[in-house]
């Protein structure tokens, strides 16, 4: 399953910012752990996306202080111990505003929007 790259989604960002105004971008690449959160080993993973409410997520993120500018992508179907599952980068003025709201959006876009079943071992 082909998607774009973490740089993809940098270089997209690179050319919608203006950069007199942005001082960082912070990305998050998730991947398939081998063990899920109880240690029992995974095979897969299989995953879905509740698409409204991905986009509904991500630009209340885009409007937070100092954000100029986030982008994300989710794989969905079936992925396996180490295929990239999900891409964000976050670019705005100050790590004081860019990183919570990676770590929001992150923790959002899980609890809210992404679907997703474990085929344990």
């Amino acid at each position: 399953m082909k998607g774009p790259t973490l740089n993809d989604l940098i270089d997209k960002i690179k050319g919608q910012v203006d950069f007199s105004k942005v001082g960082m971008i912070a990305c998050h690449n998730g991947v398939v752990r081998g063990a899920s959160r109880t240690g029992q080993p995974v095979e897969y993973l299989d995953i879905d996306v509740d698409a409204q409410r991905w986009e509904t997520i991500l630009g209340e993120m885009r409007s937070q202080p100092g954000i100029a500018a986030l982008e994300a992508y989710l794989f969905t179907g079936r992925r396996f111990v180490g295929d990239d599952v999900m891409f964000i980068a976050v670019a705005g003025d100050i790590r004081e505003n860019v990183l919570p709201v990676l770590g929001k959006t992150i923790d959002r876009l899980k609890e809210e929007a992404v679907k997703k079943r474990e085929k344990l071992l």
